[in-house]
């Protein structure tokens, strides 16, 4: 199949530190194109592909020029693809809405891909607006506020089964890997650490927006030994890192709509404690891959009993449910699904002419 995917512009594919998205999208590429596909990446010009890439702003927004105008990076994202829709068999989104009033009018069978939360002001009206529009949730509990939508599948994320190793010794210290905003929850992870008396280390960015809240609640907390702070990691220093903690800690308090980091630390072979929110039921199996808790009372508790999860049934529970490879294959079959109701919608209009 000829196969165009839109990637967002704020990262590049794959990201150089934080960009959950753009790493899936890279992923989803390059397994695609192992997979015999002539696959198109729209994306910044810092991208690196296995696939084509047709550059569309020169670099990544977060990364790049100061100042530069993201709604221009939008528009030439659009018109790119709006020249070359007919190149392609199928278009697959990953840039939210954006897309949709110009696909929708193209005649080339697309798929969007949500993967951030929907429970926003506005969207149901979005949604109506387009209901012919395929979207694909990346869990069960990302679509429930919008069931109005035209889901055709859920389908998790996953990564490649080689990109980050094992490692079977039990772990010397507590993880957190993320974004640095209050319902990321940090702060209830230090607190975890502190009462279950181990250190902890936080990979993770400091969103400009949450600058204040990061002077305020957490830098106080940080003293560089029990509490570190190691900044954002790239894929090569993810794997000591996740590698080498006891745990991944995840006490979020939002509707998380997938949590990449936790099939990263499974990859690893590391359990991961979270709270149960969000898609956290549907990645953590309990007492297997993790501990699902409540509150911090049961996930100190949970710490005093990583002792009985084997690291190699972590992983092998990733390799089982959580490959690029998987990912891959589920999204072969949406592509051929929607190029066969295309073309069967082109032949029953011929016929009807």
């Amino acid at each position: 199949m000829r196969i165009a995917q839109l990637a967002p512009l704020a990262e590049s594919v794959p990201p150089k530190f934080y960009g959950g998205t753009e790493r899936v999208v890279a992923w989803l590429v390059d397994e695609l194109v192992k997979l015999g596909h002539d696959v198109t990446l729209f994306a910044s010009g810092d991208s690196r592909t296995t696939g084509k890439l047709h550059p569309v702003w020169p670099r990544a927004l977060r990364l790049g020029r100061k100042g530069a105008d993201p709604s221009a990076a939008c528009a030439m994202l659009t018109e790119a693809i709006a020249k070359r829709a007919r190149d392609f068999d199928v278009i697959h989104a990953h840039i939210d809405w954006l897309h949709l009033p110009l696909l929708s009018r193209l005649g080339v069978p697309f798929l969007t891909t949500l993967h951030g939360r929907l429970d926003l002001p506005g969207l149901p009206d979005v949604v109506r607006q387009f209901p012919d529009a395929s979207f694909v949730s990346i869990s069960d509990h990302q679509r429930l506020p919008l069931p109005d939508a035209k889901w055709s599948e859920t389908i998790q994320h996953g990564l490649p089964s080689e990109l980050l190793r094992p490692f079977d010794e039990k772990g010397s210290y507590l993880a957190f890997l993320g974004r640095l905003t209050a319902d990321k929850g940090p702060e209830d992870a230090i607190r975890i650490a502190r009462a279950s008396r181990m250190p902890l280390r936080i990979a993770a960015k400091i969103p400009r927006a949450e600058t204040a809240y990061f002077k305020k609640h957490l830098e106080p907390q940080i003293d560089g030994e029990t509490i570190q702070l190691v900044g954002e990691v790239d894929d090569a220093k993810k794997q000591p890192f996740l590698a080498g903690a006891a745990a991944l800690l995840f006490p979020i308090d939002w509707p998380e709509p997938f949590g990449l980091a936790m099939i990263e630390a499974m990859a690893c072979g590391t359990p991961v404690i979270a709270y149960s929110s969000g898609s956290v039921p549907e990645v953590i199996e309990h007492g297997l891959t993790g501990f699902i808790v409540e509150n911090e009372e049961q996930a100190v508790k949970a710490v005093g009993e990583l002792g009985k999860l084997d690291r190699r049934r972590v992983r092998a529970r990733f390799e089982e449910r959580f490959t690029a490879r998987r990912m891959a294959r589920q999204y072969e079959d949406q592509y051929r699904e929607l190029i066969g109701t295309a073309a069967g919608r082109f032949d029953m209009q011929r016929l009807e002419s």
